[in-house]
């Protein structure tokens, strides 16, 4: 049987829109995607690709506000195997922190999710705060893009150190870097030994080129604080997974990495203050 796993970031429903520009300059131009990179699934067809690699859970992207009902389907049929990551625009502030609010109260919601570039907006920005304030009270998990993306698109947002001083005056919040740290694996490998709710996802990276010396944080004082996560299908599910299968990782730290992180950060006990 493979090792158990939980994939963090699925999407689910990529086929249902026109993709803006910059998805589809990735594609071609990054990540030299195939006919499945625009694409959405059902649930029958994403389990028994979860079944055959270990994936016990997977979390899939939905979005606040979204009339789409493809994401909810699926955590309405099967919610012991999937969960929501709640992607927002913090410029929406209070009318969208209350919409997040009632989705985390009707559905099985693992995170919530922003993506600075998106935005053109960086996370040390006073917008945010409001959502770092939210997810603290709701003791919901959030996480935020960090490294250049991959999309032509602004990237000196994404830079972990922008995440220094929100570390220090929300101690509180559950937070995750995403699509990992590059060129700035070191700053982030930093703060997460500075910050004990710091934590990065490997999402939209291949393991195969994460750099040695961040592995060999992962095998010593980084071991409690890497998730794995693929992106499928930009990102393809079974890659990732065999890929992190040959990382040179010691005893124990391929389960953490794969599953036992994911599993404390996102679906562990929470104390929401209301």
């Amino acid at each position: 049987m493979p090792p158990r796993a939980i994939d963090c970031w699925v999407n689910v429903n990529m086929g249902d829109y026109e993709p803006p520009e910059y998805l589809i300059r990735v594609k071609e131009d990054y990540l030299h995607g195939g006919a499945d990179f625009f694409r959405s699934f059902t649930p029958e067809e994403l389990l028994p690709l979860m079944d055959e690699l270990g994936v016990e859970k997977a979390i899939i992207q939905a979005t606040v506000g979204e009339n789409n009902p493809r994401p909810f389907d699926f955590v309405e049929r099967y919610p012991e195997r999937f969960a929501l990551a709640l992607h927002l625009d913090p410029r929406g502030m209070m009318p969208v922190l209350w919409k997040l609010e009632d989705m985390v109260k009707q559905y099985p919601v693992a995170l919530a999710r922003v993506v600075p570039f998106g935005v053109d907006v960086p996370p040390s920005d006073p917008v945010y705060y409001p959502l770092y304030a939210k997810c603290t009270e709701l003791d919901l998990p959030l996480s935020i893009n960090t490294g250049i993306p991959g999309p032509p698109m602004p990237g000196e947002g994404q830079d972990p150190m922008l995440l220094d001083r929100i570390c220090l005056r929300f101690p509180d919040l559950k937070l995750c870097m995403a699509h990992g740290a590059d060129p700035w694996w070191g700053v982030a490998m930093r703060l997460m030994i500075k910050y004990k709710n710091l934590h990065l996802m490997t999402s939209a990276y291949s393991p195969k080129r994460l750099p040695d010396e961040f592995v060999h944080f992962m095998n010593t004082r980084g071991q409690d604080k890497v998730i794995f996560a693929s992106d499928h299908p930009a990102l393809d599910m079974r890659r990732c997974i065999t890929e992190a299968w040959d990382l040179d990782l010691r005893d124990g730290v391929l389960d953490k990495f794969l599953y036992a992180n994911a599993d404390r950060l996102f679906f562990g006990p929470r104390n929401p203050r209301y």
